[in-house]
């Protein structure tokens, strides 16, 4: 069974199931209970110097419409953060509360990050998962995604 609520499609769920809602991430006034969330997620998710007040507005400043939240009872429940370059989007902290996972949040959410990227013209979406993390390994390769075998670099510019 398909439908839709909030924009975003959930496979297998009656409509009394769904307790949930998906919105736009409101800055600041969700700040501090989105950095909890993804503080307490697990191995997953690596908060660092781009995770900061000023960096999440600096963020939120190119494409607002890419970060969102999972509501449920007036409490932030599930988010994550998309970007987009122009060219590519990439998705960043994707998480759920652990005690409202397996409900649909994270695939709910993930479904509406896909459409408002392909919204915007974004032809191809990269994420990144570390090696140990076989549960979002196979989240997302359930989803679709593809698994790249590539190195990756970095460099802090400070």
């Amino acid at each position: 069974m398909e439908f839709t609520a909030n924009g975003a499609a959930w496979w297998g769920k009656k409509m009394n199931e769904v307790d949930f809602s998906i919105r736009t991430f409101a800055f600041p006034q969700d700040f501090e209970a989105v950095l909890e969330l993804w503080r307490n997620a697990g191995e997953g998710i690596h908060l660092g110097q781009s995770d900061t007040y000023d960096e999440i507005a600096k963020k939120l400043a190119r494409d607002p419409q890419l970060t969102l939240v999972a509501e449920k009872k007036g409490r932030i429940v599930g988010a994550v953060m998309g970007g987009f370059d122009g060219r590519r989007g990439l998705v960043y902290h994707l998480a759920t509360h652990p005690s409202q996972r397996r409900r649909g949040i994270a695939g709910a959410l993930m479904d509406e990050l896909e459409k408002r990227f392909r919204e915007i013209g974004c032809r191809r979406v990269y994420l990144l998962v570390t090696p140990e993390n076989t549960t979002a390994q196979r989240f997302y390769e359930k989803r679709g995604w593809q698994r790249m075998e590539i190195l990756t670099y970095a460099k802090n510019l400070e």
